[in-house]
């Protein structure tokens, strides 16, 4: 027997069983991005590897230890997308979308990552992102996030998420914060782990983002960021803070809170759970506005959020909140004799004709009739066509309800298409 092959790890089936729950989230999705005005817009899973390491810095953990990168035919350098920004940003740019124009966009689909797969963290993950560009003002900040808590309303689950909230200023306030964090931390540098040493002098504001209890404590006494501030940045944040009270969504200050991209400023905000364990972040964000600029287009400010879309799924099943799986079909068309097969499958596609929401399945494979009655039943449907030699011959068929108390009659192709018509809503 040949040596069977199996998925690459990190990089899992969705399987029948297991569809439902994300069909579910993903028609709550596109509903919600409809009815808020947002477009979809959808881009290539691979591109040039300079555009992710000028949009998320070199000396992030994506582009250093995380992307999937290789050398196509030509020489050139190609990665599978590791997070949906950078990629729309390019397309924008390409196609002039943003200069002086006002876009809400959306997007979903597969990122990869190399990181050691863990429940909620895959190689080959899949992300819900959206982003709006030529919007400069708190009042669109606050709308994405307001967006996102409908969504958990939507979903079933706001009462086990909670909304972290922090401001990364400008560039300018970041830098002299910077600095004065780096002389901070050069003190304990023989404390800080190796990542923290690390990071020390490339990326320091991901320090504040350690998960080491005893590097926290370091930073207990550490410089805030808040306090090197303007008055445009705080005027920024206090306006961000009041839509969203005015708004009645809760919210903490996390003054830690930085992301782990290079390009963010101003808003940075994260929905966070205790019910996923250590995968606690569901969905984050936060403005951009220098990121179209950096990647060759016009000064254009700019603000998004993504969430991944396994995590947003293992969240409704721990939570129970996945909605029953549906039938596979409303009608199933049973078929008793070698005569009767073309006119079961003419049968099944009259019913698709007149009646285009209907599910129906036609029995394939043959089997007796207790046989085919149990693959009804499997099924889910409503009912059960019955077609054998005699129906056939008269033109008829026999009804068999498979739910509900209904009686079993026999009727013509032409009354079971009303009948059914008028029996749609209760199916």
């Amino acid at each position: 027997m040949a040596k069977q092959i199996q998925a690459i790890r990190g990089m899992n089936d969705c399987l029948p069983e297991q569809t439902p729950a994300w069909q579910q989230a993903e028609t709550v999705l596109r509903q919600l991005m409809a009815s808020y005005g947002y477009s979809e817009v959808r881009m290539p899973v691979m591109e040039n590897t300079g555009l992710f390491r000028r949009a998320i810095g070199e000396v992030t953990d994506v582009v250093e230890k995380e992307m999937y990168s290789f050398d196509d035919r030509n020489g050139d350098s190609m990665t599978l997308r590791p997070e949906g920004t950078a990629g729309c940003v390019r397309a924008g740019i390409q196609h002039g979308l943003l200069y002086n124009q006002e876009r809400r966009m959306w997007y979903m689909g597969p990122m990869f990552r190399y990181e050691r797969p863990q429940k909620g963290r895959y190689r080959q993950f899949h992300q819900f992102g959206v982003e709006v560009f030529g919007l400069q003002g708190p009042d669109i900040d606050a709308e994405l996030i307001m967006l996102t808590a409908r969504l958990w309303k939507q979903l079933g689950v706001s009462e086990h998420l909670v909304l972290q909230l922090n401001s990364l200023g400008q560039p300018e306030e970041r830098a002299e914060y910077r600095q004065a964090l780096v002389t901070y931390l050069e003190q304990y540098y023989e404390q800080l782990d190796a990542d923290s040493q690390r990071r020390l002098h490339t990326n320091p504001l991901r320090v504040l983002d350690s998960k080491n209890p005893q590097v926290q404590a370091l930073l207990q006494d550490a410089p805030i960021l808040s306090d090197y501030f303007g008055e445009a940045t705080q005027a920024h944040f206090a306006n961000l803070t009041a839509l969203l009270t005015a708004a009645g969504i809760a919210f903490e200050i996390n003054p830690r809170l930085v992301r782990g991209l290079d390009y963010y400023n101003l808003t940075v905000f994260e929905w966070v759970t205790e019910s996923l364990g250590a995968q606690g972040t569901v969905c984050g964000g936060g403005r951009y506005d220098g990121l179209v600029e950096q990647l060759g287009g016009q000064a254009t400010p700019a603000v998004g959020f993504a969430m991944g879309m396994e995590r947003l799924v293992l969240l409704l099943e721990t939570l129970e909140k996945v909605n029953t799986q549906p039938a596979l079909a409303d009608v199933y068309i049973a078929m008793m004799g070698e005569s009767t097969q073309v006119a079961g499958f003419a049968l099944a596609e009259q019913l698709r004709d007149h009646i285009p929401s209907l599910s129906v399945m036609s029995h394939c494979g043959g089997g007796n009739f207790k046989k085919q009655l149990k693959r009804a039943d499997k099924s889910g449907a409503s009912m059960a066509l019955i077609l054998g030699e005699d129906e056939v011959a008269r033109g008829e068929v026999t009804i068999k309800y498979l739910r509900g108390q209904g009686e079993q009659q026999t009727l013509t192709v032409n009354d079971i298409i009303e009948q059914l018509k008028g029996d749609l809503s209760g199916l």
